[in-house]
Formats: structure tokens, C-alpha cells, sequence
């Protein structure tokens, strides 16, 4: 009863900022980045106008979707320190991590400056933060080129998901924040940033990998979905995003050799009671997975799944890459679970006239941009 009030009262305070939030959105100030050689307002108006809609006009349409996904929601708060039941099983007796889920959440990588010392939320400030999410991911700016994924039931504040306590999905080292770079991760991190030609784009963008790790990192729902098929000897982690199948042995195999490796490395797995412990190393050299930039072929991950109650996971990952970071980091978040038919096709090819389009209009642009500052 005291979520239901809670959620009333914060629905009611939600639905009075949310009335001045997408004028608060339009009213800022376009990143530079996004105005490249867009030397004047015209362009920027033109943006304006294209959109099919205003934030106000949004935000309205979709307004009692919103109302409901909030009170859903929110009749739960992922609590990282309640008591666990024992995990449903399968037919022969292990933990069963079977089902669709989505690894999707609000709760930023590393922990805001602002809320130094404070590693969680009391469930008051958890669920306000929540509402205060949701909102703003329903309205879109008009000035941004986007997909508007509401429209077909695909932006994150439409999924399972709760809210979290957490105020980091980094809970190791305690500050929630990423430890510092090697030199060599320094570098590694300036090398992976994009630029105009075809290798300096990121693999998912080329259509080679799903930018879905390992490890996975919270993401919008239609990049975060998964399937997990499991036997007695394998278990299968499939993502959405490129079609990725990722097959883990139970059988203690050590790793192949150093010089054998692949975009999603090599993985071996165990249980350990309620959790299933899987070991990745053996990156390709060449990995670039932009939302963890700067990792390196020598990551070590170490991963743990374990299934809380019949719609809900706890995921959990160590990186521990010497190379890349002066010392180990964890991260954890509960992942929901989604109803069937779960995983969709996707759809690319390395060779599609997108990335020929991308680099030739970011060269274009550059030269454009170097023009205007001579001039």
C-alpha cells in the first residue's frame, strides 16, 4: 500500500513537472557537435519543422501511456539488499535462466558527481528519480533526427523494467566511478574515437558486431533485448541487436590459445549454487565497443546470472583489463523479463550503402567545418 501511495503522490508531482519539461527541452541549447557546419539558424529551424511533432504535442499524445507505464512500474523497486529466494530450476535441476529479458535501466554507468558517498536511493527518491526518467524519455526534441521508437511500442520507459536503489550501475570501487586509464588504455581510448574513415566507425555502425558486448551495458529497450536458451551442458545468451549467439560451455574447458580470438571472445561457464559464472577472455584485437570505449583485447570478464524470482535477473560483471584500467570494475542491474515472441530479425550488412553515406558526408562536413573556421 505505501508503493501505491507513494506512486500517486509521485505521479501527480511527475505530471505537474512533466507539463513544463519538454518546453525546459526545447528550449536548450543544440550540442555543438550536433551543428556541425550548420552555419546558420535555418538549418536548425528546418529541424524544428520536419519533426512530426513538438515535445508538447508528445508528451500529450502518449500521456496516459505514459501514467500507466509509471504506476506499473513502480508497484516494484529493485533492492540490492533484500533477501534472495532460491531460483526456479529446471527440469534436471539446474537454476533456470530460460526466458526473454531485457537489459535495459535508467541508472547511469558511473555515479553522478552530485550524489558522492551515497551508493543508493532511500525507495521514495528511487521511484521520484524513476518518474523523472520516464518523462523525459517520452518527449522528444524536434531539433534532434531520431526514430521516434514510441510510436511502435519501442522506447525503454514501454518495457518491464523497474526502478533501482542503485545510484550507479558501478558498485566496485565504492565511488561508482570508472578507475583511472593506463597510459595504454589513455591511448587506446583516443584511438577508438570515430572519425571520418570507414575503420574509425564503430563495429555495430559497420554492421560487423551488435555493440551489445560482453559485457552488457544498459542501453534503450529495442538494443537491450536478449534470449537465453539452456541444456544441461550449454547455455546460449542471444541479443537482438546483429544476432549474436554467444555459446558457453559447462564443462570447465579452459580457453583456447592466445592467438585465437573473436569479437565476443571465448567463454566457459560453472554454477556457483543459484548463480551461473561465465568466464570470457580472448577478445579480437580489433574490438571497439563504443559504450565501454577504450577496452582492450586483454579484458578478462567475468560475468554472473543469477535469476531472482520469475521476472527478474540479477546481472552482474567484473572487467578486470590491467592493460586498460589501473584496477578491476564491477557493475550490476536487475534485468526484466519480457513476454514472447521476444527477438525480432535484424537486418544489416557490412557492405550497405549506410556506412558509404556516413563517411562520405562526415568528410564532406569536416571539410566544410576547417572551411568556415579559415574563413
Amino acid at each position: 500500500m505505501r508503493i501505491r501511495r507513494l506512486v500517486s503522490l509521485a505521479v501527480c508531482a511527475a505530471a505537474g513537472a512533466a507539463a513544463s519539461l519538454p518546453m525546459r527541452l526545447a528550449a536548450q541549447d543544440v550540442p555543438e557537435s550536433a551543428l556541425v557546419n550548420q552555419r546558420d539558424a535555418e538549418a536548425l529551424e528546418a529541424a524544428r519543422a520536419a519533426s512530426p511533432l513538438t515535445n508538447e504535442e508528445s508528451l500529450a499524445y502518449f500521456r496516459d501511456d505514459v501514467d500507466a507505464a509509471v504506476g506499473e512500474a513502480t508497484q516494484r523497486v529493485w533492492d540490492p539488499q533484500a533477501p534472495r529466494p532460491t531460483s526456479p530450476r529446471t527440469p534436471w535441476g539446474d537454476p533456470d535462466l530460460r526466458g526473454f529479458w531485457l537489459a535495459v535501466n535508467y541508472v547511469p554507468l558511473e555515479r553522478p558527481d552530485a550524489l558522492a558517498g551515497k551508493p543508493l536511493y532511500t525507495l521514495d527518491e528511487a521511484v521520484e528519480v524513476f518518474i523523472d526518467a520516464v518523462y523525459a524519455d517520452a518527449a522528444v526534441d524536434p531539433a534532434t533526427v531520431h526514430y521516434d521508437w514510441k510510436e511502435f511500442g519501442m522506447s525503454s520507459w514501454q518495457s518491464p523494467m523497474i526502478p533501482n536503489l542503485r545510484t550507479s550501475l558501478i558498485v566496485d570501487p565504492p565511488d561508482g566511478k570508472l578507475p583511472a586509464f593506463t597510459t595504454t588504455g589513455r591511448a587506446q581510448y583516443e584511438n577508438q574515437a570515430r572519425g571520418t574513415g570507414v575503420r574509425s566507425r564503430s563495429l555495430f555502425e559497420r554492421c560487423v558486431t551488435g555493440n551489445q558486448g560482453p559485457p552488457r551495458l544498459q542501453t534503450i529497450r529495442n538494443y537491450g533485448e536478449s534470449q537465453i536458451v539452456q541444456t544441461p551442458d550449454y547455455v546460449l545468451l542471444i541479443t537482438q541487436v546483429n544476432s549474436e549467439v554467444r555459446v558457453v560451455p559447462l564443462d570447465g574447458r579452459a580457453p583456447p590459445p592466445e592467438g585465437v580470438r573473436s569479437w565476443l571472445g571465448s567463454s566457459s561457464g560453472h554454477w556457483d549454487g543459484d548463480t551461473l559464472v561465465v568466464e570470457t577472455t580472448n577478445f579480437h584485437a580489433e574490438r571497439n565497443l563504443p559504450r565501454l570505449r577504450g577496452a582492450g583485447p586483454n579484458m578478462h570478464l567475468t560475468e554472473r546470472y543469477t535469476r531472482i524470482d520469475d521476472g527478474l535477473m540479477l546481472y552482474e560483471a567484473t572487467i578486470d583489463d590491467p592493460t586498460t584500467w589501473k584496477e578491476p570494475f564491477t557493475i550490476e542491474y536487475p534485468w526484466p523479463k519480457m513476454d514472447p515472441p521476444g527477438l525480432y530479425e535484424f537486418a544489416c550488412h557490412e557492405s550497405n550503402y549506410g556506412i558509404i553515406n556516413v563517411v562520405r558526408g562526415a568528410q564532406v562536413r569536416e571539410a566544410e567545418y576547417e572551411a568556415g573556421l579559415e574563413n
